[in-house]
């Protein structure tokens, strides 16, 4: 719920020691060192009997951010509450009795000497308030901790009434009065807020709302910037109890409504979620139209959406699977179906006409980014046309199960009112079809998606007739029909450009000399005559080159040549002997 978001000074985190538990006493360490003595001004409220001041907001909202509520931390906060007291009182003598014996003292009026008996019952208000929300936080688990969560924000509320009773004193100051009415009102705005008391509580709410807009009014820019801080932290609790308010006024409304009209035919509407739905729709369209942020749309269109699911699924579940299909005849007569049914088509008819409008907002957000985006905006992703595309083929596949939904079948104007609205949504996707094209420069596909884009427009604007009001809400064909006009010439422009540049990007790269592809594969170079018969490969025919002499044949005629006798050629050999050896050495011949 919106309350568990909002505490009094804000609420952030979690960790650490309770009322006197270990990790408290850890995070007490700096606490103890604080000064709880009287202040300048205090002195001075003693001596010169001037009014009381107390900074009520100023005081809450640092103690809670410095002791635990940065991080949500309340059993933490909790425990600095009870030693902030303990000093005080120890300060103040106001002691609560002794270790044997509690004496239970209040702060009076006749007390008001020192502005730290106003602090006192403060820090009372805060450790009851600190101890319900830590319980808050345990019964998500332990549900009955929630009787002890309501019972400690009654002991807050009677802590913060009795401040404001002293505070009515004429020793306090107004500024000290109006902080003191503020900061109860919130507190039993909260404890209505728990209850579901939800008039009582933006009663309380719009109280301390008024009473923080006054003060932050008389005062400068800087010393109002708590005051604001707190009108902005009850103001989603403010909307909540105004949205719970509505419904139960439409719950009221919800039992003495009966029966629904769609195309000519009223059917009764008998299941309470469904009437609730049905008479909440006009204020929800009336709240998206009038929301500024595109933000809060978005959220209000989810809102819408899941309202409008539960009620489908709570008509759903009345038909039963064996009533189905005799639920598909009514009266007798055949193409007609049940009142349920043709309620669950009227329900369904809801939920896609407001799909489409979501979808069609969120692509008319991407158009003013796709106009305004920076060219070198590295930090997000920038939309592209294929976003846009996106979105419109959602939008499309809507209006075709529109078409199919039962008891629809035979109404010709529905369908011509469809196929209208198809029509127009089929443009706007072309045109960003076509855009997507030129960021590539494919010219001539583009050309081909502006043509088909004026092809509808022209359709729808010929065949609206009739239609006009149904389709005013729909994206205007004929600025679109200017748009692409425009575009097409700035396309042509575009087209020539480009022709020149790559042309004369051409002529720069072209083969300047004769040379064949064989002796220039190191250099790149355009040459058209590659592509055609007469294309320079290599030379031919090729150049003579010298290489060295081969013989033609071998001589193998040796091997078949018979040589005549030589034998008496020969030596005749001679007588072996001294004599003989001696002319052999010699070399005598006979």
């Amino acid at each position: 719920m919106a309350a568990e978001k909002q505490v009094p000074g804000g609420s952030g985190g979690g960790g650490g020691g309770g009322g006197g538990g270990g990790s408290g006493r850890s995070a007490g360490g700096d606490e103890n060192k604080e000064n709880e003595r009287p202040s300048a001004g205090s002195k001075a409220n003693k001596e010169f009997g001037d009014s009381l001041s107390l900074e009520i907001l100023q005081i809450i909202k640092e103690s809670q951010q410095q002791h635990g509520l940065r991080h949500g931390d309340f059993q933490r906060y909790r425990g600095y509450c009870s030693r902030r007291q303990r000093r005080l009182r120890k300060t103040l003598n106001f002691k609560m009795g002794n270790r044997h014996k509690f004496t239970g003292k209040k702060v009076t009026e006749d007390l008001l000497t020192d502005s730290r008996y106003l602090l006192l019952v403060l820090m009372d208000a805060e450790r009851a308030w600190s101890y319900a929300m830590q319980l808050k936080q345990e019964a998500n688990t332990e549900p009955r901790k929630r009787f002890h969560l309501l019972s400690r924000l009654r002991k807050a509320v009677k802590h913060a009434e009795e401040l404001e009773r002293l505070c009515e004193s004429n020793r306090v100051d107004a500024k000290t009065k109006l902080e003191a009415q503020a900061y109860t009102a919130y507190l039993a705005g909260m404890l209505r807020f728990e209850h579901q008391e939800w008039k009582s509580a933006i009663e309380a709410f719009n109280k301390c709302k008024t009473i923080y807009e006054k003060l932050a009014s008389a005062f400068t820019e800087e010393q109002a910037v708590l005051y604001n801080q707190r009108v902005e932290e009850i103001s989603p609790n403010i909307r909540y109890c105004a949205y719970n308010i509505g419904d139960q006024t439409r719950a009221k409304q919800a039992a003495t409504m009966s029966e629904v009209e769609w195309r000519g035919r009223t059917v009764p509407v008998k299941i309470d979620k469904v009437r609730i739905f049905l008479l909440g729709l006009a204020d929800n369209k009336a709240a998206i139209a009038q929301a500024e942020s595109e933000e809060t749309k978005e959220r209000l269109f989810e809102s819408m959406l899941s309202e409008c699911r539960d009620a489908i699924q709570a008509v759903r579940e009345e038909l039963e699977p064996d009533q189905k299909q005799r639920d598909y005849t009514f009266e007798g007569e055949s193409g007609k179906v049940s009142n349920r049914q043709y309620l669950h088509s009227y329900l369904t008819y809801i939920k896609l006409s407001t799909a489409i409008k979501r979808n069609e907002n969120m692509a008319k957000g991407l158009q003013r980014a796709l106009l305004q985006q920076q060219p070198e905006d590295d930090s997000k992703r920038s939309p592209r046309p294929q976003d846009l595309i996106r979105l419109y083929d959602i939008i499309l596949q809507n209006l075709v199960e529109l078409l199919q939904l039962p008891g629809l079948q035979e109404d010709k104007a529905f369908h011509k009112e469809i196929g209208l609205k198809t029509l127009v949504y089929k443009a706007y996707r072309c045109f960003f079809i076509a855009q997507s094209y030129v960021l590539v420069k494919k010219w001539s596909e583009a050309l081909v998606l502006y043509d088909r884009v004026l092809k509808y427009a022209n359709e729808v604007n010929s065949d609206a007739g009739a239609f006009k009001n149904s389709l005013k809400d729909l994206p205007d064909v004929q600025e679109l029909i200017t748009q692409v006009r425009s575009e097409k010439c700035s396309l042509q422009a575009a087209a020539i450009l480009d022709t020149s540049d790559s042309h004369q990007a051409d002529t720069s790269t072209l083969v300047k000399d004769n040379k064949p592809l064989v002796e220039r594969f190191e250099t790149f170079c355009l040459d058209p005559s590659l592509v055609t018969k007469q294309a320079s490969l290599v030379h031919f025919p090729p150049g003579f080159q010298p290489v060295p002499c081969k013989p033609l044949f071998f001589d193998l005629a040796l091997n078949h040549v018979a040589f005549p006798p030589l034998e008496d050629k020969l030596e005749q050999k001679t007588k072996s002997g001294l004599t003989g050896y001696i002319k052999g050495i010699f070399g005598f011949r006979s």
